[in-house]
């Protein structure tokens, strides 16, 4: 009886006791009932606030005499002591950076700070604080929580630390701590540790004499985004409490089958993140150890192979993200059998099949709590399973970038809480279902990139009340909406390119005005747009209307960032643009006038503008002086237009360029020295001008080595040699110096551009919205998206003499080689059958000799062959490729014989000699007086006609181009 009663005492007092704790915790307190703080705290707290920066005014309530009042501080209910301090930085960094910045209390920690000695709680994260961590903070021995995370402060010792034996949370992530590596000893000398956040500390090794760790209480651990240099982790192991691990970005490489065996006695482990490490896996059966986990991140690594079926084992997983891995192989159909699966993310691996055995019928419980599900980015395909409206608890379902055919299942209308709906880029096809309509809590929805046709209604968009994104750019689909239809919400992004809209602008976007993003390029639109447009949308950042018919002028655009307007049928003069416009594109319109009006308005101001292209308009006069304030240029297109005069000095201001395209206009003189200052430049087309003098020494112009990929001067009247310098741009990968005045020999070194040398090297490029017109195959074609896997030479139409450099067959990804129309002499090297990408080859009008090297047989891909007029002689090589060119690609060589010519060769040769003895004199009566007109014939017909084309290389190389590309035309 009487240990009854003392236990009941016990029992109340644990009660009590428990009561007056949550009495006296932190908190603001009752307003009504006023707790006076002490003088000494009040002064410390006042002499602290005078010795920062605090640009918001955070701390203005600081004043009067009870502190407690205060805000951001809470005291005891009991004592009055100040027992909390919270100075969090209160704005957002992601999605409030600039307030963020603006918010941070600033300057150095006065030390009055520790004259709060009963303080539990103190949070100074996220501040501009200066200097280092003062140890003084081992005064403060009642702390239970500290967070001084994002500080701006270096850490030499950690001693100080140890004296809080109090401490149950703890972080400080972000602050770094690369030279105190006794921080594993400090932290093992916290006995009460319950959390630890040490993200991002430049952590990189610890004390290896440390056998034996103390955390009996550590639940949270974070060690994410640091370098181990060991990837042991032995300690780790020993943390029988952990609830929760993170070990995000830690430079880990070990096999992940390692980790999981050692982490056997970790009973309580419900959270692990090791994601953005270099694990990896030799084998499959890796997850069967830690059955208690409840959210597994294993994302960003280089686990490969089959995802194991052992993964159904964890029925108590609510979290599993396995994306950004090498994984391979079918869906395990065990993956049904995770009940409380809420979050699955297995996008961006290597996985095959269908997925109608994780979303479709199942005799188990076909993880119907699913909340997010990602499997984008993988080789998955089949069908979109029948019942896949069962999951009615899905939010976001991401499927794009997959293989995924056939229809949008009409069930998808019951996936009643579904926000996020992401299948672009696959193969989907037929109409889209009218349950569509139906998914009320819709808010952002990409189909963009399938093959769906059809009509689409009001009905399939009926009750989309909360949509915010509608993208489905790339579908044959046609909105079928009345002249006065009002859309039921008010969407931020439309992309409808490639839809069926016009000919009609759509009215309706009149009820969009809060549009940040509007795509409506491609559309068959050919009306004007109304005039309430322009200014109807006051957060557009993006504005697309091109590849449409769309008339009329353009006033001045000052409401939107990026502006694309190309191929339409706007007139008039260029409008007025404002300095904060980043993208802009006018090109293949009918703009007339100068360039003025869009360059020289804001000379005077500093420019955003990025991307400027005007090309193939009626633009005309001299380009403008005015390029002072435009540093942030990177693509400038002014070609096909009829500009004229000389290049402006201040296009040299141009610093950040990257593209240059002054092609198809009539500008003359020589390049001005001030182009010299591009440092940044890739791309330059000057082709079709009248410039003259030699060639610009290119590698001069800053450090281009490394940049400059795409040079096209053809067509111009640049004479002399080609300089030696052009060797040096290693990354080059489309030469065209085609019709010009060049002299002198092809350089050897030609053959170093490693670009054309590899084909991975051909593919790291930067290009922007960039274009470039090329001549290929007798054609000019424009290259977009493909310009970086072009790999092509043309020197074609010039004076060059010498040999083919046998230096130029070591361009092995070279795709198109033209040396037609110069002098060159000598044999074609034989290695040139190494050079297995080309696709064309043409050095036909020049005078080389020697038999056709039989290694050419070889060159599978070649498609377009001339070898027309010069001096080869032999048989012409066998082999299949040469079965498919005709006996034009090898006219005017006397000497060659074999197919497809009808000379047979003199092994072939079993015909006997025809030649018959006319009659000396039968005719020649008849034909005195057309050997008698001949001569003088000829005379007339050469001076008159052909006589120019021996004194303007330029017409002489047109004309016979002209008549060599009509014979393939008529006969190829």
């Amino acid at each position: 009886m009487e240990k009854k009663k003392t236990s009941a005492c016990v029992v109340l007092l644990h009660w009590y006791l428990s009561l007056a704790t949550t009495m006296s915790t932190p908190c603001h307190g009752n307003r009504n009932h006023v707790i006076s703080c002490t003088k000494r705290e009040r002064e410390a707290l006042l002499s602290f606030r005078e010795s920062i920066r605090d640009p918001s005014n955070q701390l203005s309530s600081w004043v009067g005499e009870e502190c407690c009042m205060w805000k951001r501080i809470s005291c005891d209910n009991m004592t009055g002591h100040v027992v909390m301090l919270d100075l969090r930085n209160p704005k957002d960094p992601i999605t409030a950076f600039d307030a963020f910045n603006q918010s941070k209390l600033g300057g150095v920690i006065n030390d009055s700070l520790f004259e709060l000695k009963h303080l539990r709680y103190l949070d100074l994260s996220f501040n501009g604080f200066e200097g280092a961590i003062p140890p003084q903070l081992s005064n403060l021995s009642n702390l239970r929580y500290l967070n001084i995370r994002g500080l701006d402060l270096s850490v030499d010792d950690l001693e100080w630390l140890s004296h809080l034996s109090s401490l149950k949370f703890l972080d400080m992530s972000e602050i770094s701590l690369d030279a105190a590596p006794n921080w594993l000893q400090v932290m093992n000398m916290l006995p009460s540790l319950s959390e630890l956040h040490l993200s991002g500390c430049q952590l990189h090794n610890y004390d290896p004499m440390i056998s034996n760790v103390n955390f009996s209480y550590l639940n949270v651990l974070d060690l994410s985004f640091n370098k181990f240099s060991d990837s042991k982790f032995a300690w780790l192991y020993n943390l029988t409490s952990l609830v929760t691990l993170n070990l995000d970005s830690c430079a880990i490489q070990v096999q992940i089958q390692v980790i999981f065996e050692n982490m056997i006695h970790m009973s309580k482990l419900r959270n692990l993140n090791l994601s953005g490490n270099n694990i990896f896996n030799t084998r499959s059966d890796w997850l069967y150890n830690i059955t208690s986990l409840e959210k597994l991140d294993l994302s960003y690594n280089q686990i490969q192979g089959v995802l194991p079926s052992v993964i159904g084992q964890f029925s108590q997983l609510t979290y599993l993200d396995l994306s950004k891995n090498k994984l391979e192989g079918s869906l395990p159909r065990s993956l049904v059998n995770l009940c409380n699966l809420q979050h699955l993310d297995l996008s961006s691996n290597k996985l095959e099949g269908g997925i109608n055995e994780l979303l479709g019928h199942s005799s188990a419980c076909s993880i119907t709590n699913l909340q997010f599900l990602s499997l984008a980015m993988n080789q998955l395909s089949g069908t979109l399973p029948d019942h896949l409206g069962k999951h009615e608890k899905i939010s976001v379902l991401l499927l794009y970038s997959n293989k995924f055919s056939g229809p949008i299942p009409e069930s998808i209308g019951k996936l009643s809480s579904l926000k996020v709906l992401f299948i672009f880029d696959n193969k989907l096809n037929g109409t889209i279902p009218e349950s569509f309509g139906q998914l009320s809590n819709l808010e952002e929805i990409d189909i963009s990139h399938n093959v769906l046709k059809g009509s689409v209604s009001y009905m399939h968009l009926s009750k989309l009340t909360r949509l915010k994104t509608f993208s489905a750019s790339s579908n044959p689909l046609t909105l079928n909406v009345s002249s006065n239809w009002v859309p039921p919400f008010r969407l931020q992004n439309l992309k409808m390119e490639s839809w069926k809209l016009g000919p009609r602008f759509p009215a309706w976007l009149q009820s969009q005005d809060e549009l940040q993003v509007l795509d409506l390029s491609n559309t068959g639109i050919s009306d004007v747009i109304p005039p309430w447009f322009w200014n109807h949308f006051p957060k557009i950042r993006r504005l697309d209307l091109s590849r449409n018919q769309i008339r009329g002028s353009i006033p001045s655009l000052s409401f939107v960032r990026e502006v694309y307007l190309g191929s339409n049928n706007f007139t008039g003069p260029l409008p007025n643009i404002s300095s904060t416009i980043s993208g802009l594109d006018l090109s293949n319109n009918t703009f007339s006038g100068s360039l003025d009006l869009i360059v020289c308005e804001q000379k005077d101001r500093m420019n955003d503008l990025v991307i400027l292209d005007v090309s193939r308009n009626l633009l005309s006069g001299e380009i403008p002086d005015c390029w002072m304030n435009y540093s942030n240029l990177q693509v400038l297109n002014l070609g096909a237009n009829k500009l004229t005069g000389n290049v402006p000095s201040s296009l040299g201001k141009l610093s950040s360029l990257q593209s240059l395209s002054l092609n198809k206009n009539n500008l003359s003189g020589s390049l001005p020295f001030s182009l010299q200052s591009f440092k940044e430049l890739e791309l330059l087309d000057l082709s079709e001008n009248h410039f003259t003098g030699g060639l610009p020494n290119i590698r001069d112009w800053g450090n281009t080595s490394d940049k400059l990929k795409v040079i096209v001067l053809r067509s111009n009247k640049f004479d002399g040699g080609i300089p030696r310098e052009l060797c040096h741009l290693n990354f080059l990968h489309i030469l065209d110096l085609a019709h010009n005045n060049l002299s002198g020999h092809i350089p050897p070194c030609f053959g170093n551009f490693s670009a054309m040398r590899s084909q991975d090297s051909t593919r790291d490029f930067n290009f922007l919205t960039e274009k470039a017109y090329l001549v290929t195959k007798r054609k000019e074609y424009e290259y977009r998206k493909m310009l970086p896997l072009v790999t092509s030479m043309d020197l074609s139409c010039n004076s060059l003499s010498g040999h083919i450099p046998e230096e130029l067959t070591n361009l092995y990804a070279m795709r198109f080689l033209n040396l037609s129309y110069n002098q060159l002499r000598g044999n074609i090297p034989e290695r040139i059958g190494g050079m297995t990408s080309l696709e064309t080859l043409d050095i036909s009008m020049n005078q080389l000799t020697g038999a056709i090297p039989h290694s050419m047989a070889s060159l599978t891909l070649l498609s377009h062959l001339n070898l027309s007029y010069n001096h080869f002689s032999g048989r012409i090589p066998k082999g299949s490729q040469f079965q498919t060119f005709t006996a034009l690609s090898f006219s005017g060589n006397r000497d060659l014989c074999g197919f497809p010519l009808t000379v047979k060769c003199n092994e072939d040769w079993n015909g006997v000699d025809t030649n018959v003895d006319n009659d000396k004199n039968g005719g020649w009566i008849e034909m005195r007086w057309f050997y008698l007109s001949t001569p003088l014939g000829f005379v007339v017909g050469f001076w008159g006609v052909l006589g120019p084309l021996a004194f303007n290389r330029a017409w002489r190389c047109a004309y016979f181009k002209f008549f060599d590309d009509l014979k393939y035309k008529l006969f190829g």
